[in-house]
């Protein structure tokens, strides 16, 4: 039996996402590998100790201590969770802004960012075990530039010993700050993309072309990070932690990590990596709508 045109266009849109998605990491993950590096400074430092970094000396200091390759730590991972969290997000999105508003209605913004974070959560939640070991390799560079052993020689062992000694469910440590993140994020990216790039269409700043999607990324991406920076730095530190030997972790929810971070380290330290997410946000939004609008047309799709 022959799948419905329709069927075959939403497996077209899953596998052009996948790729997109693909392209966009690899070519912006050492951007990311800097953020969660950024962003784990300190949390287990007190306030008279805590030094003041920045994106670029992060950066240099990976580079130095382990290599160019270095910069590329968990990309396996991040790839895996992509192939699951990408195709989820885009194409629910798609689908349900066509399933609950008609083709020629006026969508109101509302209404696109309540969609965008409910695609994101589910696709968050999903994708949840990806995400916690690409953080957790990330994180092991961290350790292996101070002189510690490594936690995990690769991806699969991460799995196995996350699994044995914090159980199935550990998989999902971390799963309610990221959800929150990935309600936000995609609430001000996926709305906002969508959103610029018909307004920039309508008002003829640009066309339906690269120069459109670009400018429409840009402006997705600086309101994605400025919604999502808290929660990320949040999602981060609670997914980075391992159980200890009583059991227990240095933050007992969400709540107890954002307050323990702003009493130890201030208020700004919920944007700590604000540059380096916008800075990745940014390309990783203009390399995935470039590629993924260049990608549709290519499969006689409409655009996005």
């Amino acid at each position: 039996m022959k799948a419905a045109p329709s069927d075959q266009q939403t497996y077209t849109k899953i596998a052009l996402t996948s790729l997109s998605a693909m392209v966009a990491e690899t070519s912006t993950f050492p951007i990311d590998l800097t953020k969660t590096r950024l962003q784990l400074n300190g949390e287990s430092l007190s306030l008279s100790s805590t030094c003041s970094t920045n994106a670029f000396r992060v950066a240099h200091d990976i580079v130095r201590k382990e290599g160019p390759f270095g910069l590329y730590k968990g990309l396996s991972p991040a790839i895996l969770r992509h192939l699951f969290y990408t195709p989820i997000r885009i194409v629910g999105y798609e689908h349900l802004r066509s399933s609950i508003f008609a083709s020629d209605q006026s969508i109101p913004l509302s209404g696109k960012a309540i969609i965008g974070g409910i695609s994101g959560v589910i696709a968050q939640v999903v994708a949840s075990p990806a995400d916690l070991v690409k953080v957790r390799m990330q994180a092991d560079g961290r350790m292996v530039s101070q002189g510690l052993q490594p936690r995990y020689s690769g991806p699969f062992d991460a799995l196995n010993k996350i699994i044995s000694t914090e159980g199935f469910k550990g998989l999902w440590k971390g799963v309610y700050p990221n959800a929150q993140r990935a309600f936000l994020v995609n609430m001000g990216e996926l709305a906002c993309y969508d959103q610029a790039k018909h307004f920039i269409i309508q008002n003829h700043i640009s066309y339906d072309n690269i120069y459109g999607h670009s400018l429409a990324s840009v402006m997705s991406g600086l309101s994605a990070t400025a919604l999502s920076c808290p929660a990320d730095v949040v999602k981060t530190r609670m997914m980075n932690q391992g159980a200890s030997k009583d059991g227990h972790g240095m933050y007992k929810n969400s709540y107890d990590c954002l307050v323990k971070a702003v009493r130890n380290e201030g208020l700004r330290a919920l944007w700590k990596g604000f540059f380096p997410t916008w800075a990745r946000l940014g390309p990783w939004q203009f390399v995935f709508w470039v590629t993924y609008e260049k990608l549709r047309r290519f499969a006689g799709l409409s655009s996005f």
